[in-house]
């Protein structure tokens, strides 16, 4: 019946069609006069279809017939396959009795398998596999059907652990591809769950290297793998890697050192970063030092500086480049040329290029002749140089970008060393000296050393004696380098007057410091002042508070009373109620300190307790505070105050007990905490022994959990507002230098390597953040003021792991210095707020007042450690002027005067 229905629609749709059409005028009992030419055709064409459809429907009867009798059979069937059920269960148990006996009959384990799977029996089938499995190693057959039947059971359930632990069991037993290649697909449905992918490419990566090589079978893997990742890329959009990623593989070729594979990477990573000038310097490094093909270093150097024109460093490897690969002089001096138009962003990269040119022209020389047209040249190039410095440069950035003259000492040195021309060499240091480096001492010291090299005695003589009149920064070590040479070259003369010159020029340099340093300590103590009347003032403040906070939760607690005793009647029988804050004065401390902040951090929990009960335990916890502070008797003297430590810290007081035990016998240690239960970060650590405490003030700075440890004396401030933490001096110190621009990971002993060259090093103090993180710089303390003045001129511009090091004498500066004197203020007095608009506080706090009638007076501020201070004795700032009243006749004199 189904065929004849197939056939049924198979000609209706070719009726349709019009495949058919014009053959209904063929069926009986019709006829068609102009279809006589083509009726043979089409009655063959139809006659076949209907036979097609007469015997599909014969078969369909015949099909119906054997329908019937299959029903008298399938009963049939049923009882043969309930007997063969029958017979399977005793064979089953046959199998697991001769088991029992014989647990290592590997053939019955094999059977009773098979019949299990057979009977469907999933549960008794897994318990018969497992007991196999714990005897023998299975085959791969065993294992697949195994794993087959356990999936599929297993498909819905979320958990897919179970499935990956029999797989790590199956590819144990023997080297099976197909076990792989079955585990894989099967991890494949697991790759939505986080970390899916990767677990999948783990496998496919075990899989490979356990059966990749297999001769028949490995391929298989390999191509399941392929397959796996051309669908990732396919449904990934992929976006082009990021330059660090870049930087890291390109680090990664470097080392394995395949020139044709870092070529390519470095071209990859320059099509989509060609403006980072730091790429185009490491690929043109890498093909300057290991590649060295002209053509290809020359176009990848043009490149670069086509790319990043105002990067110098380019240009000047790009000069280094044609000189190194024999171009052309007219080429090297066109490139220069280019370089100067290209726009640099700081004038010192001028001074850069023009040495690199300058280094050039004095390679092309050659020096044994007396005169050359090279030698000419480089003079010229000199000469215009100077010009340029001086003209170009200072207009742009009103600098000329090389304020020790390298230019010029570098003409000098060629000029007395090379050219024998000692008088040239000499106009040029006069000249490097009137632009202001005569107070140096370090550029004395460079012509000296110049005229102690290619000069004469007396030039030398003349040359210290100006540096002892002029120096002004290191004038001491000037001396000394005089005397020095006095005692082997000079006469008795010479040395005597030698020593007059020094003594009366050190003689005027301490006069000078003595009136700073009074100047500086009388600065000091109008500042120490200033800080001792704002602590009364806010002392003063803090304890009004206090007071009129008191007697705000003493009128509250009252009301409250009363309300209660009008409630239940009691106010005429009870007697009057003593409430806190009145009495005892133990009892009003402990009451005052329930609304502070406590130690244990356990007080103050808002519970949901009723009036009557929250009183109760207040009560009993003033008691029980009132007897902790008659008990707990509290020593400053022999404890210290420890801080910074973490917040996260566990159980602190035994951290802190683990580390002072070996300072003393511990009285007992205070954590603080707040009224939520958390660590605050200190401590205070009290002692049985006052003795004990110094040995406690040696762990400052101690490194605990990653972070520096501070440790200093237990003192109440209110009672000594004088008291300093900070135990390092904050003068002038002759003896210690401060170092600045130190690699983070530059270490004490590396420092130490470093400074120990020019004298003896007393101490060594590298600074850090509150967590531990060194800031790059550091104090380093010699032996006498002579050796740090030797060191600050060895060690200042000195490059250390690509960093270059600013050396001083250190002078730190003042701390807590006003921006405003206040002496007129009277003493207690509290400094009025800051009155902003009704829109509160601007974004921008620029002056609206004329910059022509906000001028400050005094003198200018001076630099100290790289930071800027402001005067003591500056005049009114901006905002004064602008709150002082002016009339119109003040503003008409201001700007007369302008």
């Amino acid at each position: 019946m189904t065929r004849l229905f197939e056939t049924e629609r198979r000609l209706s749709g070719l009726l349709r069609s019009g495949s058919l059409r014009g053959t209904s005028s063929l069926l009986p009992g019709r006829s068609s006069p102009k279809m006589a030419a083509k009726g043979s055709e089409e009655k063959t064409q139809f006659q076949e279809m209907e036979e097609e459809a007469t015997s599909a429907a014969e078969k369909d009867i015949e099909s119906e017939q054997e329908e019937g009798m299959g029903v008298e059979d399938s009963s049939e069937e049923e009882d043969e396959s309930s007997e063969d059920e029958k017979e399977n269960e005793a064979e089953i148990q046959r199998l697991e009795e001769q088991l029992s006996i014989n647990a290592f009959d590997y053939n019955c384990h094999v059977d009773l398998i098979k019949l299990l799977r057979q009977e469907g029996e999933l549960l008794r089938l897994r318990r018969a596999r497992q007991k196999m499995s714990e005897l023998f190693p299975l085959t791969e057959e065993i294992w697949l059907d195994w794993l087959k039947d356990e999936i599929r059971m297993t498909e819905e359930e979320p958990n897919r652990g179970s499935i990956y632990e029999l797989f790590e069991r199956a590819v144990k037993d023997y080297i099976c591809p197909e076990i792989w290649l079955e585990y894989a697909q099967y991890s494949i449905g697991g790759m939505g769950a986080p970390g899916g992918i990767d677990k999948v490419r783990s496998i496919f990566e075990r899989a490979l290297m356990a059966v990749g090589l297999h001769m028949t079978k490995g391929a298989a893997l390999w191509e399941a793998y392929r397959e796996f990742e051309n669908a990732i890329l396919a449904t990934l959009v992929a976006e082009p890697p990021k330059l660090a990623e870049y930087q890291a593989y390109i680090d990664y070729e470097l080392k394995e050192g395949d020139p044709a594979r870092i070529q390519i990477i470095f071209e990859r990573a320059l099509v989509e970063n060609c403006l980072v000038p730091d790429l185009w310097a490491k690929c043109t490094k890498y093909l300057d030092r290991q590649l060295k093909i002209r053509d290809l270093v020359l176009s990848c150097h043009d490149r670069a500086v086509r790319n990043c024109p105002w990067t110098m460093d380019l240009w000047r490897n790009y000069l280094l480049a044609l000189e190194r690969h024999g171009a052309e002089h007219q080429v090297v001096t066109g490139t220069f040329e280019k370089a100067l138009n290209a726009g640099f962003i700081q004038a010192t990269d001028y001074v850069d290029i023009w040495q690199a040119y300058l280094d050039y022209l004095r390679r092309r020389v050659d020096f044994t002749k007396e005169s050359s047209q090279q030698l000419e040249e480089l003079r010229a190039a000199f000469t215009r140089a100077l010009d340029y410095m001086k003209q170009d440069v200072e207009e742009r950035f009103s600098e000329s970008g090389d304020p020790s003259c390298t230019i010029m000492q570098i003409w000098a040195r060629i000029e007395a060393l090379h050219c024998k021309n000692i008088q040239k060499a000499r106009e040029l240091w006069d000249n490097i000296m009137t632009k202001g480096n005569a107070k140096y001492a370090n550029m004395w010291l460079e012509y000296y050393n110049l005229e102690r090299s290619y000069g004469d005695a007396l030039h030398c003589r003349k040359a210290l004696h100006r540096a002892v009149q002029c120096t002004s920064d290191y004038p001491e070590h000037v001396c000394e380098v005089l005397l020095t040479f006095e005692r082997v070259e000079g006469s008795l003369e010479d040395w005597d007057i030698a020593v007059q010159k020094t003594e009366t020029r050190l003689t005027r340099v301490i006069e000078q410091r003595a009136k700073v340093a009074e100047k500086e300590a009388l600065l000091a103590q109008q500042e120490e002042e200033k800080t001792e009347q704002r602590k009364k003032a806010k002392a003063e403040k803090k304890a009004q508070k206090k007071t009129q906070k008191m007697g705000r939760t003493g009128e509250k607690r009252k009301a409250e009373d009363d309300d209660e005793g009008e409630e239940w009647g009691e106010e005429s029988e009870q007697p009057a109620k003593k409430h806190r804050g009145e009495g005892d004065p133990s009892l009003e401390d402990a009451a005052t300190e329930e609304l502070m902040e406590t130690e244990s951090g356990l007080y103050g929990r808002k519970t949901g307790e009723t009036l009557s009960s929250r009183k109760a335990r207040v009560a009993a916890e003033v008691t029980r505070r009132a007897q902790d502070a008659a008990r707990d008797k509290r020593d400053d003297g022999a404890s210290v105050f420890v801080s910074n430590l973490a917040f996260s810290m566990e159980d602190p007081e035994k951290k802190m007990r683990d580390l002072f035990q070996d300072c003393g016998s511990i009285e007992q240690i205070r954590p603080i905490y707040n009224t939520r239960g958390t660590f605050r970060g200190y401590c205070y650590v009290q002692f049985e022994d006052k003795a004990s405490v110094p040995n406690a003030l040696k762990l400052d700075r101690r490194e605990v959990d990653g972070r520096p440890m501070f440790v200093s004396p237990c003192v109440d401030k209110n009672k000594n507002p004088n008291f300093k933490v900070f135990k390092y001096s904050t003068t002038l110190e002759k003896h210690k230098l401060f170092i600045s621009g130190l690699p983070y990971s530059c270490t004490r002993e590396q420092l130490d390597e470093l400074c120990k060259e020019h004298g003896t090093v007393k101490d060594i103090r590298l600074v850090t953040n509150r967590s531990g993180k060194p800031k790059g710089l550091a104090y380093v303390e010699y032996e006498d003021e002579a050796q740090a003045s030797h060191a600050v001129l060895k060690m200042d511009g000195m490059l250390l792991e690509g960093h270059t090091l600013t050396v001083a004498i250190s002078n730190p500066p003042r701390r807590n210095v006003l921006d405003k004197p206040d002496g007129s203020r009277a003493p207690g007095a509290v400094m009025p707020r800051q009155v902003y608009g009704a829109r509160g506080k601007g974004r921008t706090q620029l002056s609206m007042l004329p910059r022509a009638l906000n001028r400050q007076a005094g003198a200018e501020p001076k630099a100290e450690n790289g930071t800027l201070q402001n005067p003591g004795t500056a005049g009114a700032s901006g905002f004064e002027a602008q709150t002082k009243s002016l009339s119109n006749a003040d503003f008409s004199r201001m700007l007369n005067k302008k």
